[in-house]
């Protein structure tokens, strides 16, 4: 089975513009989450997908230093960046992940195309419902679910959000997702706002020195240690950019009903 890891960036962040380029201890914080991502297993091939958008020149640039594999496709469209950047390997499984999560476990990565492959499915996720801390997010989805999301996707949230159109569509899709042993999706460690990456600096800086391949649980033992760190980005809410997306939708939706 060929496998497509697919690590989704780009630096025109409207919440915290550059965040994926950010120092964090001595070099950029996509470059902390590429090299946690590369201690997964079965990943397979690993490229880094952002847009043609000249903002994101300084980011392929840095990524391409590292040297990983880079697709640059639409800046709006995902979706269509998503099926391009895949349709150049002609990969059986895709992995997305998302550049703003410098703590990703390449555990979970690994736990989450197991199961996909146990249970033949089309899409697998950790997300919906969520169990794992914001920040810990892996898709694992067929190319063909790929392709005919591609297809079929009309609503700006369907292409702006690679999966929505198959995780919205259960009669077409066989869907699962990856449950945790204790709920502890009220976990931030993505990086969305400026108190998020505060929140990793300093889980960076007491873990790294200490183990540079360090895992959830260590974080979670950190953070047990230190609770009034989890404070410091709680008032945030979880995908409020795909809630951002809805609404478009919501506003397309009543422009064609007005124009009935």
């Amino acid at each position: 089975m060929k496998i497509l890891t697919l690590l989704q960036a780009r630096t025109s962040s409207t919440r915290l513009p550059g965040k994926v380029l950010k120092d964090l201890l001595g070099q950029p914080m996509i470059l902390h989450q590429i090299q946690r991502v590369q201690r997964a297993r079965a990943i397979g091939t690993l490229c880094l997908v952002t847009s043609t958008d000249t903002s994101d020149d300084l980011l392929v640039e840095t990524v391409g230093q590292a040297d990983v594999m880079v697709f640059r496709g639409s800046l709006d469209d995902v979706l269509d960046r998503f099926y391009q950047a895949a349709s150049l390997h002609a990969p059986d499984v895709v992995v997305r992940l998302t550049g703003d999560c410098p703590l990703i476990d390449p555990q979970i990565i690994d736990q989450a195309l197991e199961r996909f492959q146990q249970e033949g499915c089309d899409y697998l996720s950790n997300s919906n419902p969520a169990t794992y801390p914001d920040g810990m997010d892996v898709e694992v989805f067929s190319f063909h679910a790929l392709e005919k999301a591609w297809e079929c996707a009309t609503l700006p949230s369907e292409r702006e959000h690679v999966t929505a159109y198959i995780y919205k569509h259960p009669e077409q899709f066989k869907l699962s997702n990856l449950i945790n042993d204790i709920d502890l999706s009220s976990i931030r460690l993505t990086v969305d706002e400026v108190e998020d990456f505060h929140l990793v600096e300093k889980i960076y800086g007491e873990l790294l020195p200490k183990n540079p391949e360090f895992l959830l649980i260590d974080v979670l033992k950190l953070l047990q240690q230190n609770p009034q760190w989890v404070s410091l980005n709680q008032s945030i809410s979880r995908n409020a950019g795909y809630q951002r997306s809805i609404l478009q939708d919501a506003l397309i939706n009543n422009r064609v009903q007005e124009n009935e």
